[in-house]
């Protein structure tokens, strides 16, 4: 239990370079603070379908109790952390975003659960911590709800205080206890372990999770509205912009002006740093007459992410050759599309873009014969497009990642799921199997779609892809667009 009592272990209270507070100084700080205001707390919005979510998990596992902590903050150096971000299924099953929570399902019987959440307390100014903890005191970090607060705010049966939590969970053994691990280490100690049984929780959050409910979809909206306009953003900078790095920069704040964060790193990858998959280092200066090859998506608030690609050619007009390519993508991407329809296979959408790929590579003269290539046992054209074409997303960037195989890349398309479509080419630099006038040359072009009764919608359909397209919204751009280089 002593992993429980220090399930909040981080930073000591007060660090290495403060002065210990005297006990005069102490009393003071205890005196005099005006009594707080108890209003009326509003429950999180959408209320109703985190409620939905607790019931159609509490189906799944009659008579069990269920464990979901979301995670702790975690060290960026020495007594520094990152900005927190809950556990996706917590927050799936809660709306709340704050770090060190547990919620439990506690069975009522054989039939149905009951919420408990378990939050920080909030003792106010009634309790020295509230200006002597530098990790949890409220003049060093914020505000917090407190228990009944969050009873109300997240429309839960019941709320605890995080103290209560180790003899809670102690009072457990002997119970059937499913535990969502690895988020943590207090929690999973105080739990022993039913490997199967805690997997199957885990694999049944992230397929609840395949299907997006209304708030999801409109949430996921949102976040690629933002999106958007992180890319104008780019396209303004791009007048006058030195590095891949004002390229980050610049939509990370429009992340951070309009959503939680980003929703992944940042990939700004210029000339040939865009035949590098996941280029993040975004270090290098940018060249006119380059290609910009930008994957990024704002994560909303409410931790939805958007997750988009676009080619930005850094003049402004793409040449012939890199054209060629932008478009041989497009095709790609369209034919991947028009694969997404409800019974479909989840793979279909990938197999006809790479059919489209294959040929275009042998109309290009880099592979021999399409057929050839795209047969299971040779797979040629992988050495120009090492991913597939598509993933899941949602809450994370590649969502739903425990759900089974047989329900996710070998199932088939549903209604309500949400994936990625992101065919690419890439053609190294020191590939002699590549014509020298298309070496060095990266583009993906990717798109958020969601699947519907009949077929698809996309949701990224508001940000241009056609390469004349591009080109016009980069002049008018540049156009609205006061700076110049």
């Amino acid at each position: 239990m002593k992993k429980i009592e220090q399930q909040k272990k981080r930073a000591p209270a007060r660090a290495s370079h403060d002065t210990a507070p005297p006990d005069a100084f102490r009393e003071f700080m205890l005196q005099n603070w005006k009594a707080k205001r108890k209003g009326r707390i509003t429950p999180i919005r959408g209320a109703q379908y985190f409620h939905a979510r607790r019931r159609a998990l509490s189906e799944r596992f009659p008579g069990e109790y269920l464990v979901i902590p979301t995670g702790h903050e975690k060290v960026r150096a020495n007594d520094t952390y990152y900005r927190f971000r809950p556990g996706s299924d917590f927050y799936y099953l809660t709306g709340n975003t704050e770090p060190d929570c547990v919620l439990v399902l506690e069975p009522k019987g054989e039939k149905g659960h009951k919420d408990v959440l378990f939050v920080e307390p909030n003792p106010g100014r009634s309790d020295e911590t509230f200006f002597l903890d530098r990790n949890k005191g409220e003049l060093w970090v914020g505000p917090r709800l407190g228990v009944e607060e969050s009873r109300a705010r997240f429309a839960v049966d019941e709320c605890r205080g995080l103290p209560e939590l180790p003899e809670y969970l102690a009072s457990l053994k002997g119970a059937r206890v499913r535990v969502l691990r690895g988020f943590s280490e207090g929690v999973d100690e105080a739990i022993k372990s039913r490997a199967r049984e805690d997997a199957e929780l885990a694999t049944v959050l992230s397929e609840m999770r395949l299907i997006k409910d209304d708030l999801e979809i409109r949430e996921l909206q949102k976040a690629i509205a933002s999106t958007k306009r992180g890319f104008e953003d780019i396209i303004e900078r791009l007048k006058f912009a030195q590095s891949e790095r004002e390229v980050e920069g610049v939509f990370n704040l429009r992340a951070r002006m309009e959503g939680n964060d980003v929703g992944y790193g940042t990939i700004a990858a210029s000339g040939a740093n865009a035949c590098i998959l996941h280029w993040t280092r975004n270090d290098a200066p940018l060249r006119p007459g380059d290609l910009l090859l930008v994957d990024a998506g704002v994560e909303a608030d409410t931790l939805y992410t958007a997750d988009v690609t676009r080619v930005l050619p850094i003049s402004g007009k793409f040449t012939k050759e890199q054209r060629e390519v932008y478009d041989l993508v497009l095709e790609a991407n369209l034919a991947a599309i028009a694969a997404v329809k409800p019974g479909n296979d989840f793979l279909d959408p990938h197999r006809a873009a790479m059919r489209v790929l294959a040929e275009g590579l042998e109309r290009m003269g880099i592979l021999k014969d399409a057929e050839e290539a795209l047969q299971e046992d040779k797979q040629f054209y992988r050495r120009y497009t090492l991913h597939n074409t598509s993933h899941m997303l949602g809450l994370d960037v590649h969502d739903c990642a425990r759900a089974r195989a047989e329900n996710y890349r070998h199932g088939k398309l549903r209604p309500g799921m949400v994936l990625t479509i992101e065919p690419g080419l890439y053609f190294q630099v020191d590939d002699l199997t590549v014509p020298a006038k298309y070496r060095g040359i990266g583009v993906r072009i990717e798109d958020d779609v969601l699947v519907t009764e009949r077929g698809c919608r996309v949701l990224t359909r508001d940000i241009p892809k056609e390469s004349r397209e591009v080109e016009a919204w980069m002049r008018e751009v540049w156009r609205r667009s006061p700076r110049r280089r």
